[in-house]
């Protein structure tokens, strides 16, 4: 028989406040310790922690173990040893971090801490001892000696008490979704040879619950199912688990309660609608939806939020849905919920269990203005606005209106850094200058998916979902050229499968922008190149009125905190076919049976004809972030995107190609002006590239906690990277000279064409927003070589780089 009971909670690890709770241990942090002892004695009386170490952790990190104990020594600056800067400043000026203080009960509750982490891992007979040394006066170092013993393995995973199912198919797929299903050694037993992890049957019995809770079972609890262990007796570290499991009655859903008041929340209702019988409800079950006349919410949209039944089984993941249903709609606050009146334990007497909502509506309309900073060729500010109808028709429609307005001034030296050359190669600008433009943008949106997606809403891959309509209109002047109206519309379906995977279709994204480059620049093109080259025809189609056409597909992954990017990872994958749209009006309606590469401008809205492109874009971008102390974060970024014509096309509009440089880039060159390859940026004539490889990689150390609000934090990047043109984009001259070969990728010299920046930079991080300056030295300058370029570049951003 079995001879050992495994309490799972005992054996969680995580978090620390649970085994402090578990073991009966002081909650008191050293910290506050520390507080109260230094008021109480002088600084030659402290008895300082000055190190903490760990000896005969064979098997776990001395890292690991140092965010386990209490008992730490001052934060030490970039992980070297016993340099804590933080409390030199305090020792001299009164001021930054106190010292830590040896206390020898929390020393003894850290023993405990660690041999009970140990036992989690398997180590049953894992001993823990400590050391105590005063190596200075009142100068203390603390090791803990560790002895750790043999580990335990799990060598088999066996399973009784799971109920039958009148579907054969739902207790295999019981098994199949286990972390331990091995080899089957019999109808509930299973070979699982690998290390004894206590939080692993804790997932495991969380996962049990689930699944029964998802089937009916809705009153089992955490001791309803319990790991027992046995010692094989061959080998007496090797375990053999058996999960019982005490599932209780099958219940189903009762009826259902939905409450909506107003933004102003009195509690009485106006109108009442009660929904019994199919489609809803089973026989004998109810639906009552009331609402204030101030919520402005149809009913209809209240019910088909509900995910379940009533009347039907018990199914928590269809009561979770449900909540998260009413959560994404944006208009309304979830006050209460539960399965009961009171939001208590359900009354599990009863086989029907009815739900319980209470909600209130937001706000319907706001305004928000904002004011913003940019750095392009120069420094720019602006100012916008929006108004937002949260609840447009009743059904939790999203409306947007926002107007923007941004102005940047460019100095005369930076003007004439960028500028043409005229036919005696002398820059064409004299003076600074100021660029404006402006944007109005509408934004529709909807809590569901319209069609031709709208039978996956409500689906189990899909726990929520938006579709939105998107139309913008701007005007702006530029360096090179005036954009006279650039029009820009998206029909951009969200699926959010969970909280990390999420996946975005923008079914038709369309954009018709009407340029109008300046004689001037025209004329410097002509001075600089010929009016025949290839490079005034590249560039002029450049910068041609043009129509084009996007479907396109991303899927992300994330598991961080986007803002603080301090653990975890995001990652974003896409892959998009463009130009099909216009190729077909211009192959079908306009010339049928005729392709002319271009259409004639729709609406009248300019006279120009309107180019296009075929073209296939996918990237990758992947993101990590990496806690190497409580203060250290080591992030790591990399880049690959490629765009190939495809047709009779021949190049990548300009505004679809993929560019390099700026404070979100490869810091140390400007936005846009790296590459292609190893074009000169006073060389590049086809800005721009069809390729892209990039890494980036950041230590991030806080150094001071609390300042003016914000962690101030020190930053070492180094962004490696470039773009290069495709193989596609070639031009010949007469002699049959690839003039854009130092610009195109290939596979034997394209590393050499790798531009490196690094460089210090401070961070100011709030709770909610990220004040970056980054100072940028090139390290490898693709025109004077490695370490050459002895110049600092600035670069100001808003959050972090990645």
């Amino acid at each position: 028989m079995f001879s050992q009971s495994i309490d799972c909670v005992k054996y969680l690890v995580l978090p620390l406040l649970f085994l402090t709770i578990c073991l009966g241990l002081p909650e008191t942090t050293s910290g506050q310790s520390s507080r109260n002892n230094i008021e109480e004695i002088s600084e030659d009386e402290m008895e300082v922690v000055r190190r903490v170490r760990f000896t005969g952790n064979n098997n776990v990190s001395a890292r690991s173990l140092a965010t386990l104990v209490r008992t730490r020594s001052n934060r030490e600056f970039l992980g070297i040893r016993r340099f804590t800067p933080w409390y030199y400043i305090w020792q001299v000026f009164g001021v930054g971090e106190e010292p830590r203080l040896l206390d020898r009960d929390v020393v003894s509750n850290d023993i405990d801490r660690i041999r009970l982490y140990y036992e989690n891992l398997g180590f049953f007979e894992a001993e823990v001892d400590t050391n105590i040394i005063e190596f200075r006066n009142n100068r203390y170092e603390v090791s803990f000696l560790i002895r750790e013993g043999p580990s335990s393995r799990i060598k088999s995973i066996s399973y009784t008490g799971l109920p039958e199912f009148d579907d054969e198919s739902i207790r295999n797929n019981f098994f199949r979704q286990s972390n331990f299903s091995g080899r089957r050694l019999n109808d509930s037993t299973f070979s699982y040879r690998s290390d004894y992890r206590a939080q692993e049957l804790r997932e495991e019995q969380t996962r049990i619950i689930n699944f029964l809770k998802n089937h009916g079972y809705a009153s089992i609890q955490r001791d309803s199912v319990r790991a027992l262990l046995k010692k094989s007796t061959d080998n007496q570290n090797e375990l053999d688990v058996l999960f019982t499991i005490r599932p209780g009655e099958i219940y189903t859903f009762g009826n259902v309660y939905v409450n909506l008041l107003g933004p102003e929340g009195e509690n009485s209702f106006d109108d009442e609608q009660i929904l019994e019988g199919e489609p809803y409800t089973l026989p004998g079950y109810t639906i009552t939806l009331q609402k204030q006349d101030a919520a402005q919410t149809h009913f209809d949209l209240l019910k088909e939020q509900i995910r379940f039944t009533p009347g039907e089984k018990f199914d928590q993941s269809a009561y979770l849905r449900t909540i998260n249903s009413y959560q994404v709609l944006g208009n309304v606050l979830i006050n209460r919920f539960g399965l009961s009146r009171d939001s208590s334990l359900p009354d599990y007497s009863i086989q029907e269990i009815p739900v319980y909502f209470d909600m209130q509506t937001l706000p319907r309309h706001s305004l928000r203005a904002e004011f913003f900073g940019m750095r392009r060729y120069g420094f720019g500010t602006g100012i916008g606005g929006n108004y937002n109808n949260n609840n447009l028709f009743g059904k939790a429609e999203n409306f947007t209106l926002g107007i923007n307005t941004s102005f940047e001034y460019v100095p005369s030296r930076t003007l004439s850094e960028i500028s043409p050359r005229d036919e005696f190669g002398r820059r064409t600008s004299s003076g600074a200058a100021i660029f404006q433009s402006y944007e109005v943008r509408a934004e529709y949106s909807v809590p569901r998916l319209n069609f031709p997606f709208a039978r996956f809403t409500g689906s189990r891959w899909v726990e929520s979902a938006r579709t939105r309509y998107a139309l913008t209109y701007s005007q702006s002047n530029q360096l090179f050229f005036d954009i006279n109206s650039d029009i820009r519309f998206n029909l951009r379906y969200e699926f959010r499968h969970s909280r990390r995977f999420t996946s975005l279709v923008d079914l038709l994204e369309m954009d018709i922008v009407d340029t109008n480059p300046s004689a001037q620049f025209r004329q410097n093109l002509i001075n600089e190149f010929g009016e025949g080259s290839f490079e005034f025809l590249r560039i002029e189609q450049d910068f041609n009125p043009q129509f084009s056409s996007i479907i396109r597909y991303i899927f992300r992954n994330q598991n961080t905190n986007l803002i603080k990017r301090d653990y975890g990872y995001f990652s974003e994958y896409s892959i998009a076919l463009a130009g099909n749209i216009p190729y077909a009006l211009d192959r079908y309606l306009v010339n049928p049976g005729e392709i002319e590469g271009s259409l004639p401008s729709p609406f009248g809205i300019s006279s120009n004809d309107l180019s296009y492109s075929r073209f296939v874009k996918i990237s990758a971008d992947y993101r990590r972030y990496i806690p190497i102390t409580q203060n250290t974060v080591f992030a790591v970024r990399g880049f690959a995107g490629m765009a190939q014509p495809i047709g009779q096309s021949e190049n990548i509009p300009l505004n679809r190609r993929f560019f390099a440089g700026g404070s979100n880039d490869i810091r140390g060159w400007n936005p846009f002006r790296l590459g292609p390859g190893g074009i000169s940026p006073d060389e590049v004539t086809i800005p721009g590239g069809e390729i892209k490889l990039a890494l980036f990689k950041e230590f991030r150390q806080v150094v001071l906690h609390d300042i003016f609000g914000a962690q101030w934090q020190i930053a070492w990047h180094t962004d490696a990277g470039n773009v290069w043109y495709g193989p596609r984009n070639t031009f010949r001259d007469e002699d049959n000279v690839d003039l854009l070969r130092d610009g195109k990728f290939f596979l034997d010299s394209f590393y050499r064409q790798i531009a490196v920046g690094t460089g210090l930079g401070l961070r100011l991080d709030w709770e909610f927003i990220i004040f970056r300056f980054d100072f940028t030295f090139r390290a490898h300058d693709l025109e004077v070589g490695w370490f050459n370029n002895k110049l600092m570049y600035f670069s100001f951003g808003i959050g972090h780089s990645f």
